[in-house]
């Protein structure tokens, strides 16, 4: 298994999030996924990451989310680090999918356990991640505290690092005021990034973040690669700058479309000619006056000739 300064260092900088492409007729398109995975390689991704949301498990069998993290194994092959993402699972069931996504390849395991209720308390919480952790590395995702709160939160987080020597990440959805009480907790004891938009990272970043969850680099790499080249090198009037021009607009913009930002983004892979712009049913897919649009909004910002 990789050491947990390794997976910091595969954590620092921007990466994207797999989206699972879908053919018009509903089929997971595993083509599109290789092509995924070798677009965001190529740009410069030392992580390929499955999450329960943008990789769409709502809408997946296990047998799917299964063969999914098995193709994204076996086609990075080691040109980057996989993490492998269960779904709200019961702690016996996240540890047999641990088992299995070490099997096939992953590098660490996105623990997303269920709280519905919520059911939860910091010591549940904790014995789900130990147990997990026993198998393959656990990333955190913090949104599954939101329904409790920051101090519920981040006492997990303690009690877990306290506990679990191979917890070795979190991924923060939470934002704000928690996100940087976060970093000021545990960012000496594991890597934390910034669970997407560069506005979350910078909210973050003084308090001890390693990288962001860009969805830049999924199409238009060089606009990540040049917002973090001005975090490295401390100019925060250029990181802001590119904030102000690129991402604010962007998500603005997908936010109005029919289908919301999701949608938006499943468009914007395939005006880029990533993925296709299918979403299995119910969920919208843009149609193509819509898409018209979201290519015309590309080519004013200048991102496409």
């Amino acid at each position: 298994m990789m050491h947990r300064d390794e997976i910091r260092a595969h954590l620092t900088g921007p990466f994207p999030s797999i989206r699972t492409p879908f053919n018009e007729d509903d089929r997971v398109d595993y083509d599109s996924l290789r092509h995924e995975i070798d677009f965001i390689i190529a740009a410069g991704s030392k992580t390929v990451l499955l999450t329960a949301g943008d990789s769409h498990y709502m809408c997946l069998s296990d047998e799917e989310i299964a063969q999914v993290t098995r193709v994204t194994c076996e086609h990075t092959t080691g040109r980057a680090m996989v993490v492998a993402a269960d779904r709200w699972y019961s702690t016996s069931r996240a540890v047999a999918f641990a088992q299995f996504a070490r099997s096939v390849g992953a590098d660490v395991v996105m623990a997303q356990p269920p709280n519905w209720g919520p059911s939860c308390t910091p010591q549940t919480l904790a014995d789900h991640y130990r147990a997990v952790s026993q198998h393959l590395p656990v990333m955190i995702v913090s949104n599954v505290f939101g329904p409790q709160g920051a101090d519920f939160g981040l006492e997990t987080v303690g009690r877990t690092l306290d506990r679990c020597p191979d917890v070795v990440a979190i991924k923060d959805d939470l934002c704000g005021d928690f996100a940087r009480r976060l970093c000021l907790l545990a960012h000496e004891r594991c890597a934390i990034f910034a669970g997407g938009r560069k506005v979350n990272h910078m909210n973050m970043w003084p308090y001890g973040c390693d990288g962001y969850l860009s969805t830049f680099m999924s199409f238009k790499p060089d606009i990540a690669r040049r917002y973090w080249e001005a975090i490295e090198a401390k100019n925060l009037r250029t990181a802001r700058t590119i904030i102000r021009d690129y991402d604010i607009p962007f998500f603005e913009f997908i936010a109005t479309l029919t289908g919301g930002w999701n949608a938006g983004l499943h468009g914007t892979l395939e005006v880029f000619g990533i993925t296709k712009r299918w979403r299995r049913k119910p969920y919208y897919s843009l149609d193509d006056a819509e898409m018209e649009k979201l290519t015309e909004f590309f080519r004013a910002k200048g991102m496409l000739s």
